[in-house]
């Protein structure tokens, strides 16, 4: 099961606080804490840590960070060969966490912004290879359609997260198999404003104007609606104790699909993985210690 994941990487800088401040306000009695991050290599991670063979497209500096990263991914059992180093700064997060657990996240892309689309071109024999190709947004816009086109030429599946979300080209939709949205990047993709109203099915119809592929939207403690070949099917949530964190819950429920799709599980078994893969990391601080394992994923689906 080999899967190729074409994204970000990012060193997270984290600062738990007891609440966020306001505009000109200082708080002390914060905790810091500074972590491997970005979507595409945390998907990466999760996928390599359910059981897939995963090969990596980002771009990192010739600093600590990217060489932090790099080892992340050896240990990690990742292929990162075809990551470039460029001249530009590792890209960094600054995350500030509260007391329950919702955060708030602001991104300098460095590295990132280096990437084009000549890089999918050199990646394309990865992206050949797989069983499915996962891509986010964190990219150059260019670059993740650069790369959707490169696998759906190829005849490779196709799995998006589109986080953070922009508007995408009209074109970029018939090379998408199957769509990630939660209900805020829902919004974004199909033009409507934050403050519109609109339910989950209303948010997936508007979708489906656009896209014929599958529609995963994920409704955090409401679970996720799946939209596929005309069924329409509400995916229970799975529930822990407590939230610590929910920074990364996204990546982990992006790269357990991605394994389980390219396994060839049902499609509402696939989400139902994924959504206790997500579970599991907002039960945990830092997004790295709390991507899971398979047995981390069983626990939970055994409840």
């Amino acid at each position: 099961m080999k899967i190729a994941v074409i994204g970000s990487y990012g060193a997270g800088l984290t600062m738990r606080v007891p609440r966020l401040p306001v505009a000109g306000e200082t708080l002390s009695g914060g905790r810091f804490a500074s972590g491997h991050g970005g979507k595409g290599s945390n998907q990466a991670v999760a996928a390599a840590r359910l059981g897939a063979e995963v090969s990596l497209l980002t771009a990192v500096g010739a600093d600590q960070f990217g060489t932090a990263a790099r080892q992340l991914w050896a240990e990690e059992g990742i292929d990162a060969t075809g990551v470039r180093t460029t001249g530009a700064a590792t890209m960094v997060g600054v995350i500030l966490v509260d007391e329950q657990g919702e955060n708030r996240i602001v991104i300098a892309p460095g590295a990132l912004d280096d990437l084009t689309p000549a890089d999918v071109e050199g990646f394309a024999d990865r992206i050949a290879a797989a069983d499915l190709v996962v891509v986010s947004l964190e990219i150059p816009l260019p670059v993740a359609v650069a790369a959707l086109r490169a696998a759906h030429e190829r005849g490779v599946r196709t799995l998006l997260n589109p986080a953070p979300a922009v508007r995408l080209p009209d074109e970029a939709w018939r090379w998408i198999d199957v769509v990630t949205p939660n209900a805020s990047e829902a919004r974004v993709l199909t033009g409507l404003g934050p403050e519109d109203p609109a339910t989950g099915d209303e948010l997936v119809d508007l979708i489906r104007a656009r896209h014929a592929g599958t529609i995963v939207l994920t409704l955090g403690a409401e679970g996720a609606l799946v939209d596929h070949d005309g069924q329409r099917t509400r995916v229970d949530p799975v529930t822990v104790p407590r939230v610590v964190d929910t920074t990364g819950a996204g990546d982990a429920f992006t790269g357990a699909l991605a394994v389980a799709l390219a396994r060839g599980d049902a499609l509402t078994d696939a989400v139902r993985f994924a959504a206790a893969a997500g579970a599991h990391t907002v039960g945990i601080a830092e997004v790295i210690p709390a991507l899971p394992h398979p047995d981390d994923v069983a626990a939970l689906l055994r409840r």
